[in-house]
């Protein structure tokens, strides 16, 4: 457990000085170089005394008690509530955030609830929730605190859910990532320049991280692409995010496509129409994909979960809601016998 220096203040250990004057943040590949007093891009990473400090430990932008179908995980105890929360702040600068005004605000930094590891781990496990999930911002940039409530969540028998878009450098990946149970990951795009000229960020840092969760974990994925018009919708892009993650993650990794909504600085583009969503449903599922949703709309087909042999509906949802669910208690098609990819009570 982390000690606190200061309230919402600790030390953390992904740095190193570079000379007199400044350190350098590792944590993730942005390797913010800091003055002393300066905070990092990230916002909540900051230069005191000579060290790397996180600034907003115990400190929650808000809270609020969701199906875990809302993160998007549909194979990960469908159906069960899960507790959410973040931060202020964030590594990445994408312009068409959904998030901004938690993820960008500063104000909401100064407005943070206080929030221990300990107390959030009992609220959620008195609110009834099955899981945790560290969401709103990237919780990669606040890994002291998430570690902290990830422990804490695991003496009372609470899962935690990280939700994600792996940004992040080892040896911190492994160090934030071993104590979650779950996580979906934002998987932008498929394009280099996509990331460069949208998320100041770099793909070919995400596609590691996501082999890693497979190749090195036992973590239960799910990956989740914003399509936004014009930007990142291509069949030709499509097509190549499909194969890359059959080859490299395997054919069971559930992607949701969601529907991209005007916001932050990219106002200007119109919302993602359903026949896009769907379309990409398709040309993954075309692609060797088992699972596919869409997202963020109402599409009670796209929703489902679909037997892979016989192709009859396991679980039929509503939007977050679970109308129907048919899988027996080995998580078995109760029709011909399949096995559903997932985690499930």
């Amino acid at each position: 457990m982390y000690r606190e220096i200061s309230p919402g203040v600790v030390n953390t250990q992904y740095w190193h000085p570079i000379d007199d004057k400044r350190i350098q943040c590792d944590l993730c590949p942005h390797f913010c170089q800091l003055k002393e007093g300066q905070r990092g891009l990230c916002f909540i990473r900051a230069n005191q005394n000579a060290k790397v400090v996180l600034t907003s430990y115990g400190r929650s932008s808000g809270f609020c008690v969701d199906p875990i179908e809302k993160k998007p995980l549909n194979h990960f105890f469908p159906g069960s509530s899960i507790f959410s929360f973040g931060t202020a702040g964030c590594n990445l600068s994408c312009k068409f955030c959904q998030n901004w005004d938690m993820s960008k605000s500063r104000e909401m930094d100064i407005l943070a609830a206080r929030a221990g590891p300990e107390e959030l781990a009992k609220t959620a496990l008195q609110r009834g929730c099955r899981s945790m999930a560290y969401t709103y911002n990237d919780p990669v940039i606040f890994l002291e605190y998430a570690v902290d409530v990830a422990q804490a969540c695991a003496e009372v028998g609470v899962h935690s859910v990280a939700v994600s878009a792996a940004y992040i450098n080892s040896p911190a990946r492994e160090d934030f990532f071993r104590y979650m149970q779950a996580a979906n990951i934002d998987l932008k795009a498929f394009s280099e320049t996509f990331y460069r000229r949208l998320t100041g960020g770099h793909l070919q840092v995400v596609l590691d991280s996501l082999e890693y969760l497979v190749k090195e974990t036992q973590i239960w994925l799910e990956l989740t692409c914003l399509l936004i018009p014009g930007e990142n919708d291509t069949d030709a892009e499509l097509e190549a995010m499909t194969q890359w993650i059959v080859e490299h993650l395997g054919n069971h990794i559930p992607i949701h496509f969601t529907a991209f909504h005007p916001a932050w600085k990219m106002i200007d583009k119109p919302r993602t129409p359903l026949a896009t969503l769907q379309k990409a449903r398709n040309i993954a599922l075309a692609g060797g994909l088992l699972y596919a949703y869409t997202g963020n709309v109402r599409d009670i087909t796209g929703s489902t979960t679909w037997c892979t042999h016989c192709n009859r509906a396991l679980i039929v949802r509503d939007g977050y809601s679970i109308v129907h669910n048919h899988l027996t208690s080995q998580s078995c098609c109760p029709y011909c016998g399949t096995q559903c990819a997932g985690i499930f009570s």
